[in-house]
């Protein structure tokens, strides 16, 4: 699977690029997830947030989204962002293509659970009032 689209990146995401990455002629349905920077977060304004990634983070990435279209059957891709991020901007880009919507739409939601919970990037928010925190880091 050298041709996966699967990468840690520092520039702007393009949901265009991730979607050409899985279409194709056989499937009906393509999923593509984004997530974006929100201006809030437990009752708290966000004003930006940090990603910082664990240098083999791209490794990690690439297995997770190798093991889910072994798995699936499906072609998958994703991109992550890191650096400094403005309310609005994409954080992440998912998609899965298949030949029918419930299949894909499953398939992209497990894919990005097992990106949160096996990809090494921690993010951290500014608040507001000049508070910042990190999460899900241990």
């Amino acid at each position: 699977m050298s041709d996966l689209l699967a990468r840690i990146s520092s520039e702007p995401l393009d949901p265009v690029a991730v979607d050409d990455a899985v279409a194709g002629p056989e499937h009906g349905a393509v999923v593509v997830f984004t997530g974006a920077v929100r201006n809030h977060d437990g009752g708290q304004a966000v004003t930006a947030l940090e990603y910082k990634s664990h240098p083999d983070a791209e490794a990690f990435l690439r297995r997770v989204c190798e093991e889910v279209a072994t798995e699936s059957g499906l072609p998958v891709a994703a991109v992550h962002r890191v650096g400094e991020l403005t309310i609005g901007d994409l954080a992440i880009v998912a998609a899965v293509a298949a030949p029918h919507r419930a299949e894909a739409f499953a398939t992209c939601a497990e894919l990005v659970e097992r990106i949160k919970h096996e990809v090494p990037i921690w993010k951290r928010q500014q608040f507001a009032d000049g508070i910042s925190e990190w999460v899900g880091v241990c």
